[in-house]
């Protein structure tokens, strides 16, 4: 009988942490509709800070949901879905919202350009081969939080915007690898720490912005060490793509 109850009370915590790993997943809307009341309030930095929290949340709960087998202990709820839904809203349709709201493509060109943006990310979503068997990205994919906050906390102008809308939109069909920086394996002992990096970073290059700072106003070093981060990441997907691509 102990034996019996043990195993039973092993698996109401089984299904509890699955369950709770699906609640963290959707709390990431908490920080979206952060962002959301940012926007309405003119405040890009802001919104681009709730958008970094969002990201976090994502980055946490697909290693949560691995190890703790959320798929095998609640079958019945799609993880994967559900994860789609947040990381459109606030991978996609949030910067969206800032392009719009904050005049980032010359005028007359808000909604072709956000139309456009929204439209070709469903192709990342819906794609059922979107990953190669080491996890790299196929196309660019949809990372358009990151795109924004580039856009704005260096202030590039409205056509050299709608040109990288319009260049990113194209280039989310392109045959290229876009490396995952926590799954794919190859490199992962620098790509992590980097990633971890890059991430306190851009929360510094946000606040700094918010306070009514320009990027070249910080530090050498840090500005240093944030680009070379940067092109890190474009190195590792550009030599990714040139070595990997014709995998299936």
């Amino acid at each position: 009988m102990t034996h019996i109850s043990s195993d039973k009370t092993s698996s109401w915590k089984q299904k509890a942490g699955a369950a709770w790993v699906h609640i963290f997943t959707a709390s990431g809307l908490i920080p979206v509709m952060f962002s959301v009341d940012a926007i309405w309030q003119g405040e890009a930095y802001l919104a681009l800070l709730w958008l970094a929290v969002a990201m976090i949340v994502d980055g946490l709960d697909g290693p949560m949901a691995r190890g703790l087998e959320v798929s095998k202990h609640l079958p019945q709820i799609d993880g994967a879905i559900l994860d789609h839904v947040i990381d459109y809203v606030s991978y996609c349709f949030i910067p969206a919202l800032i392009v719009y709201r904050f005049d980032l493509v010359p005028e007359g060109w808000a909604i072709p350009a956000t139309s456009l943006l929204l439209m070709s990310s469903l192709y990342t979503f819906a794609n059922r081969e979107l990953k190669t068997p080491e996890n790299d990205f196929r196309g660019f994919p949809a990372l358009w939080n990151i795109v924004v906050f580039y856009m704005i906390m260096f202030e590039t102008g409205p056509m050299t915007n709608l040109a990288l809308i319009g260049f990113l939109s194209i280039m989310v069909f392109a045959p290229i690898l876009v490396a995952h920086p926590i799954r794919v394996v190859s490199m992962r002992r620098i790509t992590i720490p980097a990633l971890i990096v890059w991430t306190g970073l851009v929360g510094v290059h946000l606040w700094h912005g918010h306070q009514g700072g320009l990027a070249p106003d910080l530090p050498t070093a840090i500005r240093i060490l944030f680009w070379g981060l940067s092109f890190y990441f474009v190195f590792l997907s550009a030599w990714r793509s040139a070595t990997l691509a014709g995998q299936k």
